[in-house]
């Protein structure tokens, strides 16, 4: 099927073909005629199966092809999803399918100065791509208005509520025009998204591309049993084989990120981290790098990681096992997209065998294991370290159970004891 015959009009089409797009995805397939039929539609898709191109392709026609009479132009598509980087890929998109139509965007999130954004907003534009707490932000500051809003997409559902931004949702929900057009995406379709979609959606169509949590066959998936204290040194040579031209590195923290970072940094390996900590332009600048190759090794955070788009990125190297089994699905989908082939390497120490467990369970696969390598498991039943008590010092002040005024009071008089 070509794009075509999914009556996409002339000014998409070319865009579409100068981005070298020539058949739809089976979500944009599926997708594509049911937005553009006005419906409103709950879409379970995973990672990297051109989910992007499947809502931003029929609403750029469904606001072009409608003639407004408004000399300022209104916010007439709310795009929302949980991170900055799906945010600024999500703009590229409608950046790159939109331009022969003169529909406006404009892209808002936070961690940065709000000054461009808003005198983007000022001048007005057809659709808003939103974080949410930015966006109730400048709602709240008066620049942006939904009251005209005609198509509502939330995006990556499931991640929003992992992010704890469903009291924001429910905001936003309240003010949304209740005549409008709903899309609602998730990878995984777990009870709670479920229940979220029914307070959205009006007598949805679905689409499910593939079957929830699942992973695709053009990724080829390993496990190395390694001890924790090897992690690095296998990572390292691992990475001696130049056909690894780029690798995309998770940890479980921002401080592992960092410390893997710089270990590989120090072997002479490009790497940069990027994470919640890292200013806007800094994680902006590592992903570009990355995606130039001019950094080999990107080490990230699942929440970070969350919205990278790389074109034939080969390897996902889960250096520390996700204690979430669904993460690792989102993980390795940053590979092996679009019908590419990629390759899903992780490092599983003792402790984090439960963790295998659960994803093997989930994915109904059991993953390869690579034995060969020179840093095998050793330590298979690793002592828990207890963290023991800090002594308290003879200055610090008792604690004693009652009221906090009652407990000052007792400490003062303690003092005045200790003086006479």
């Amino acid at each position: 099927m070509h794009f075509s015959s999914l009556k996409i009009i002339d000014p998409i089409l070319k865009s579409l073909n100068e981005e070298g797009y020539t058949e739809p995805t089976p979500i944009q397939e599926q997708a594509i005629p049911i937005i553009l039929q006005g419906r409103d539609l709950l879409g379970c898709a995973q990672t990297g199966t051109g989910k992007t191109a499947a809502f931003a392709v029929p609403i750029i026609q469904l606001l072009s092809t409608v003639n407004t009479n408004d000399k300022k132009r209104k916010i007439r598509s709310l795009i929302v999803t949980p991170t900055r980087e799906l945010a600024i890929q999500i703009g590229e998109s409608f950046n790159s399918y939109g331009r022969y139509t003169g529909i406006k965007y404009t892209v808002i999130f936070g961690g940065v100065n709000q000054s461009q954004q808003t005198s983007a907003l000022q001048r007005g534009v057809d659709v808003l791509i939103a974080t949410p707490g930015r966006l109730l932000d400048l709602i709240n500051q008066q620049f942006i208005t939904l009251k005209d809003i005609e198509i509502f997409v939330l995006d990556e559902a499931d991640r929003m509520l992992d992010m704890g931004f469903i009291h924001d949702i429910k905001k936003l929900l309240a003010i949304l025009p209740h005549k409008r057009q709903s899309l609602f995406f998730s990878a995984t379709m777990p009870p709670e998204i479920v229940k979220l979609s029914n307070t959205i959606l009006q007598k949805p169509v679905k689409v499910e591309v593939t079957p929830s949590a699942t992973t695709a066959d053009t990724i080829k998936q390993y496990i190395y049993f390694v001890d924790k204290g090897n992690k690095n040194a296998l990572l390292i040579d691992l990475l001696k084989d130049q056909s690894i031209k780029t690798a995309l590195v998770f940890t479980r923290t921002k401080f592992g990120a960092d410390k893997v970072a710089k270990i590989l940094i120090k072997h002479n390996i490009k790497a940069e981290a990027i994470h919640g900590n890292k200013a806007q332009n800094a994680r902006q600048r590592a992903l570009n790098n990355f995606k130039a190759q001019t950094t080999r090794v990107l080490v990230a955070t699942d929440i970070a990681a969350r919205g990278i788009d790389v074109d034939d990125l080969g390897y996902v190297i889960n250096y520390e096992i996700p204690n979430v089994a669904e993460t690792y699905v989102h993980r390795i989908g940053r590979t092996g997209r679009a019908g590419a082939n990629g390759t899903a390497l992780s490092f599983c120490d003792a402790e984090e065998k439960a963790f295998l467990r659960d994803i093997e369970k989930l994915i109904v696969k059991k993953i390869p294991v690579v034995d060969n390598h020179p840093f095998p498991l050793m330590d298979n039943n690793p002592v828990k370290q207890v963290k023991q008590q800090p002594r308290r010092s003879e200055h610090q002040r008792p604690t004693v159970s009652g009221n906090k005024n009652k407990n000052k009071s007792q400490w003062y008089g303690a003092k005045k004891a200790e003086k006479r």
